[in-house]
């Protein structure tokens, strides 16, 4: 694999998931350590870790770490990271302990083990400046700002020793993918210009477009979708893997499209959020980021290319990784087709916007969309799922939309 990218900060991926025997070993030692049982977000952190897409990282930040990352988006030791990666405790919790006991791990939803922890540290953290500088806003309506108010009061930090990937290689059997296995496909396949396509949504004519302009100038692509947990009203994992295959088996020539699953929680974040996507998608094997309109962003907190903004004020040699700008996309009904304000000269009369949050709004309560919006393989699954919801599901997801201004977001 010499020809493929580094991994983010380091020659080699670092890798903290245990197997065979020294798995074995060290499972039979975590029964009998202090347990706790960690958030959704921390579980879905810990599988990262444990398979080397979080590398550089050898563990849970300690406070130097977590206030530079805060701060100027950097390590202790210098290496560009933007979004904390902590795992916090209850004050009773952190008191039954001193700095090197060992701990074990367990997943959010069940009583597995997930991995030990040697505690390095304990500390508190200032929570709202944490969602001031990474989510730009203090307003606990954002999910990823109700996410960080709502952890512990205690943070710990220390390396980890991960010993499972929970259900993910079970459950997302042939796309769940660790680094090295998405780096060994790159490697056969003989591709050095991997541009990466960061889903939670299925690909509709938007994400399409984008994804073949990259494919124009790249060797290969990797549609690399988030199976971890969303917000209420998203669209579920098995139906956007459903959605996503179809296309890819029915649009794409399948030797230059790798699909691909990876195990976190949306933090939301926006700008920053699309840089850790960069940062991890590197230690896949990619060499492009695609950057869209409104990436990781939610409600109406982000400018629709902040996150661009933001690529492009960061340091000269951050991230090894690039960028791939795309511009505002839609279908024009002059032009006949996908096209973007790069493109098309026509006015907004003549232009489709293809909004995911409009697609779900029309879905969910039984309205008409154009055939423009996505291909009628997807529009099927969907009108599918949607038919399959309950009338309590539909309020439930009508309720969480206006309660956090989706439906105002700038999309139109």
């Amino acid at each position: 694999m010499a020809n493929l990218i580094k991994p983010h900060g380091s020659d080699e991926l670092m890798v903290l998931l245990l197997e065979g025997d020294a798995r074995s070993a060290e499972l039979a030692r975590a029964e009998s350590l202090p347990q706790w049982q960690m958030s959704s977000r921390e579980t879905g952190d810990v599988i990262m870790l444990g398979i080397g897409g979080f590398t550089p990282l050898p563990g849970f930040m300690n406070k130097t770490d977590w206030e530079g990352v805060c701060k100027n988006m950097q390590l202790a030791n210098g290496i560009f990271w933007p979004i904390p990666v902590t795992l916090s405790v209850s004050e009773e919790f952190a008191g039954s302990l001193k700095e090197g006991d060992e701990i074990t791990l367990t997943s959010a939803d069940t009583e597995e083990i997930m991995a030990t922890m040697k505690v390095e540290q304990k500390y508190t953290i200032d929570k709202k400046f944490e969602v001031e500088q990474v989510y730009r806003t203090t307003d606990t309506e954002h999910p990823g700002v109700k996410m960080v108010m709502n952890q512990e009061p205690v943070n710990l930090a220390g390396p980890l020793k991960v010993l499972s990937e929970s259900f993910y290689p079970t459950e997302f059997a042939g796309l769940y993918q660790r680094p090295s296995e998405s780096r060994a496909v790159f490697a056969e396949r003989g591709w050095t210009t991997i541009a990466a396509l960061q889903l939670r949504n299925p690909m509709h004519r938007s994400h399409e477009y984008l994804a073949k302009i990259a494919l124009e100038v790249g060797d290969g692509l990797y549609i690399h979708q988030l199976v971890g947990k969303l917000k209420p009203g998203d669209i579920p994992a098995d139906v956007r893997v459903d959605c996503i295959n179809t296309l890819v088996d029915e649009y794409f020539i399948k030797d230059r499209v790798l699909t691909g699953g990876y195990p976190l929680d949306m933090r939301y974040a926006g700008p920053r959020e699309g840089l850790l996507h960069g940062v991890f998608r590197q230690n896949f094997g990619c060499t492009l980021m695609i950057i869209g309109r409104d990436h990781a962003g939610v409600g109406d907190y982000y400018g629709p290319f902040d996150a661009q903004d933001i690529w492009n004020e960061i340091p000269a040699g951050a991230l090894e990784i690039k960028m791939l700008p795309i511009d505002w996309t839609f279908w024009c009904y002059k032009c006949g087709g996908m096209a973007s304000m790069k493109t098309c000269p026509h006015g907004k009369e003549d232009r489709l916007f293809l909004s995911g949050t409009a697609l779900r709004k029309s879905l969910s309560e039984g309205g008409d969309v154009p055939a423009e919006f996505s291909r009628p393989e997807i529009l099927a699954i969907l009108r599918k799922y949607y038919g399959s919801l309950k009338e309590e599901d539909k309020v439930e997801i009508k309720m969480h939309r206006a309660s956090t201004g989706a439906e105002d977001q700038r999309k139109k």
